[in-house]
């Protein structure tokens, strides 16, 4: 990593859309560390429990309850702070919660979108914004090989179509609106970026594999695994939130010509060899909880992709982010979190930081 992060965040004002989420929380907290300025504005924590009210981050943050369908809503919380950079994670995030609930996913994911980029406009802010979708934007043909940030977005399920959906809202909206080539008249600098199947500690969420099976662990029953062939790129949350902040970093930094190269669409990957079956992700889960037992629970599953992989050249080559936790390394930490978590609630905080810190010094 070639940006130092102190420097450039140090009392920033950073609003996080969906700040009261998994990934939200996780941002807030090293954000916090490097000393910004953090500003929230998310629903209530979506589970409990929840990372955010283990961290404390109420205490912390200044965060408003409201929903990214209420465009006024933003707008006047917008023009309140100012920020200095936006990083719009607020979602719907769960494939199968989609079929359920389609058209709540398709107002978060893409109305939710247009209207954070939208306050931005018309408030005539100037300011950065880093729009979080997902690798699942991309029209999946079970490639083996990774998706490349010029390939075409797609979805099957409500959800993929929803962040390939908020993708294309990006990309109106930055050359309508925001075009680099007039960014003296806008302000704006806009990005967008996609990052694989993250874990990580304090992840609480209903039909998701590590949660699942953290939950299980901890009562003692079998783990039920619905797809133990599906492959996903499997990276720690701080891989991604690592590149984001990076990606926010290089926009803060950057006035000259090569603007419009950093204003784009950005893949934040694992490793190739994390490439994984749901299978190899569980049986790596019980070695390093020392115990437990899985199987394979047959149902009538909605549709999920098997193959996923995401090519990390850009990124990699731009922004000099690459991952630096491998598999292995990333489902210890994850364990190592929630041992620590079952074991002492007390020193959550205390294993969050130390995580972080330990990341950052290897990113």
């Amino acid at each position: 990593m070639s940006i130092n992060l102190q420097d450039i965040y140090k009392n920033k004002k950073v609003l996080i859309t969906g700040n009261t989420g998994f990934k939200g929380s996780w941002m807030s907290q090293w954000l916090l560390l490097l000393n910004a300025k953090v500003y929230g504005y998310a629903l209530e924590p979506p589970t409990k429990p929840s990372l955010y009210n283990e961290l404390q981050l109420d205490s912390h943050c200044n965060t408003i309850i409201n929903d990214v369908r209420d465009l006024e809503a933003i707008k006047k919380y917008l023009k309140e702070i100012q920020p200095d950079i936006i990083f719009h994670l607020a979602a719907q995030s769960l494939v199968r919660e989609s079929y359920k609930s389609p058209i709540e996913t398709i107002e978060t994911n893409i109305n939710g979108t247009a209207n954070v980029l939208e306050a931005v406009r018309q408030l005539k802010l100037s300011t950065i914004i880093v729009v979080i979708t997902s690798d699942k934007c991309y029209e999946n043909q079970e490639w083996l090989h990774g998706y490349r940030e010029n390939d075409p977005m797609g979805g099957y399920d409500p959800y993929s179509m929803s962040k390939g959906a908020a993708e294309l809202v990006v990309s109106s909206w930055r050359r309508s609106f925001f075009n680099s080539n007039d960014y003296n008249n806008h302000g704006v600098k806009l990005a967008s970026a996609r990052a694989g199947n993250v874990i990580g500690g304090g992840d609480w969420a209903d039909d998701r594999i590590v949660p699942d099976c953290m939950r299980s662990l901890q009562k003692g029953d079998e783990i039920f695994v619905r797809n133990p062939l599906a492959t996903r790129p499997w990276q720690h949350v701080l891989e991604s939130l690592g590149g984001y902040l990076i990606l926010g970093a290089k926009l803060m930094d950057t006035e000259d010509n090569s603007m419009k190269t950093y204003c784009s669409g950005f893949n934040f990957g694992p490793l190739s060899s994390s490439n994984k079956s749901v299978e190899i992700l569980v049986k790596e889960i019980l070695s390093n909880w020392g115990s437990g037992t899985w199987t394979y629970e047959k149902e009538n599953a909605l549709h999920e992709a098997f193959l996923l992989n995401l090519s990390i050249d850009k990124a990699y080559h731009l922004l000099k982010w690459q991952p630096v936790w491998n598999f292995e390394s990333t489902v210890k930490n994850t364990v190592d979190w929630y041992k620590t978590a079952f074991e002492n609630p007390e020193n959550i905080s205390k294993i969050t930081d130390r995580q972080i810190t330990e990341y950052s010094k290897i990113l």
